[in-house]
C-alpha cells in the first residue's frame, strides 16, 4: 500500500517568479473534497532566490488541507531531469503528477486524471501514462505546437512520435503509474506493451512558456538525435528501401544524418515544388576530396514509392499533405512515418 494516492512532482531552479501561482493551483484541487491523499514533492536544483522559502510559507496552507510538503535537494544542480528524478525518489504516491514549478494546473487537474489512469489501469497493472490539453501563456505563444499537441488523441498519441515536437503527450500534462529525461523517457514507456497512453479531454495545465522555462535547456540538436535514433531502430533496420518526402531542407539534412549503408536504402526523394523537382538529381559531396558520394533522384510525389519517411513540416502546407495521403491510401506507419 502507498501512503499518499498522488505524488506531485515539482521541479525547481530559481522559480521565485512564478511558484506562488503554481502552488495557489495545486491548492485549489477539487480531488482534495474526495479525501485524495495528495503530497507536494519540490526538489530544488540549486536555487539562489526564495524558490524554498515560498515553498516553506505554503506549508500550512497545504498541511491544513490534509496534503504534505516534502522538499529535497539536487546533491549536484544538473538540470531538469535530475531535479525530476530528485523529487520523485522523495515521494510515497502511487501516482506521479508532474507540475513544472512555473506552470498552473486546472482546479480539476488530478482528479480527472486520477479517475483516468484508475480505469485504464484496471487492465492495465503494470503502466498507465495519462497527459491533457493545455493552453500557453501568453496567449499565441508556440500556436503551432499548441494546436499539433492538443490534437493529439487516441492511436495518434503512439502514432506521431517522431515529429520535431517531441512526445505527444506534453511533460507538463504528465500522470503516470510508477519514472523522465521527457523524450528518453517516453519513447522508452512505448516499448512497454502493457503500457496504455491516454488523455483527459479537458484542458488541465496553463503550460507557460518564456525565456528561461526548463524545456530550453534541451538543445534541438539533443532532440533531433533522439528522435533520429529511434526511427532508425523502428523503420530504416526494417526497410529495404523507403523514399523522402522533402527535397528541401529538412529532407536533405535528414538524408545527410544517415548512416552510408542507410543511405544507399534511399530510393528517392519526392517533391510537390516543381523546381525541386526540375533538379532531377540530389548529389552530395564530399568536402575533403570534393567528390559527388551518393546521388539519388528526385521525383514527382505522384510517382513516389512507399514507405516514405515525411519530412514534410505538418501544419504548413495548407491540408496538401494529408490530402495526398488521403488520396494514395497510405497508411501511417505501413507506408510512412512523419519525421518533420
Amino acid at each position: 500500500m502507498f501512503p499518499y494516492d498522488v505524488s506531485v512532482i515539482i521541479p525547481a531552479k530559481n522559480a521565485e517568479k512564478f511558484l506562488r501561482e503554481t502552488l495557489n493551483g495545486l491548492l485549489a484541487q477539487t480531488a482534495v473534497a474526495e479525501n485524495t491523499k495528495i503530497e507536494i514533492c519540490l526538489a530544488d536544483d540549486g536555487s539562489v532566490d526564495d524558490t524554498v522559502r515560498i515553498l516553506e510559507n505554503a506549508r500550512l496552507e497545504f498541511e491544513e488541507l490534509g496534503m504534505k510538503v516534502v522538499i529535497s535537494h539536487v546533491k549536484q544542480p544538473g538540470g531538469v531531469g535530475a531535479a525530476k528524478d530528485c523529487a520523485v525518489r522523495s515521494s510515497k504516491g502511487q501516482y506521479l503528477c508532474f507540475n513544472d514549478a512555473d506552470d498552473v494546473s486546472a482546479p480539476n487537474r488530478i482528479k480527472s486524471q486520477l479517475d483516468l489512469t484508475r480505469k485504464l489501469s484496471k487492465s492495465n497493472d503494470d503502466f498507465v501514462f495519462v497527459g491533457g490539453q493545455f493552453h500557453r501563456t501568453p496567449d499565441g505563444s508556440t500556436t503551432r505546437y499548441t494546436n499539433w499537441a492538443n490534437s493529439m488523441i487516441g492511436e495518434k498519441i503512439r502514432k506521431q512520435v517522431y515529429t520535431s515536437h517531441g512526445p505527444t503527450l506534453v511533460a507538463p500534462t504528465w500522470f503516470i503509474i510508477g519514472f523522465p529525461e521527457d523524450l528518453d523517457f517516453f519513447y522508452k514507456c512505448l516499448d512497454i506493451p502493457e503500457c496504455a497512453f491516454d488523455k483527459v479531454p479537458e484542458g488541465i495545465v496553463m503550460y507557460r512558456y518564456h525565456p528561461n522555462c526548463a524545456s530550453h535547456s534541451v538543445t534541438e540538436l539533443t532532440i533531433w538525435n533522439f528522435r533520429l535514433q529511434r526511427l532508425k531502430e523502428q523503420y530504416l533496420a526494417k526497410w529495404d528501401k523507403f523514399t523522402i518526402w522533402s527535397a528541401g531542407k529538412q529532407g536533405k539534412r535528414f538524408f545527410k544524418s544517415l548512416d552510408d549503408d542507410e543511405k544507399t536504402k534511399v530510393r528517392e526523394f519526392c517533391d510537390i515544388d516543381e523546381a525541386k523537382i526540375g533538379r532531377g538529381m540530389h548529389e552530395e559531396f564530399d568536402e575533403r576530396t570534393r567528390t559527388v558520394t551518393h546521388k539519388v533522384p528526385i521525383v514527382n510525389i505522384e510517382t513516389a514509392k512507399p514507405p516514405l519517411v515525411v519530412c514534410v513540416k505538418l501544419d504548413l502546407t495548407h491540408g496538401d499533405l494529408e490530402r495526398i495521403i488521403e488520396r494514395k491510401g497510405w497508411r501511417e506507419h505501413v507506408d510512412l512515418v512523419y519525421f518533420g
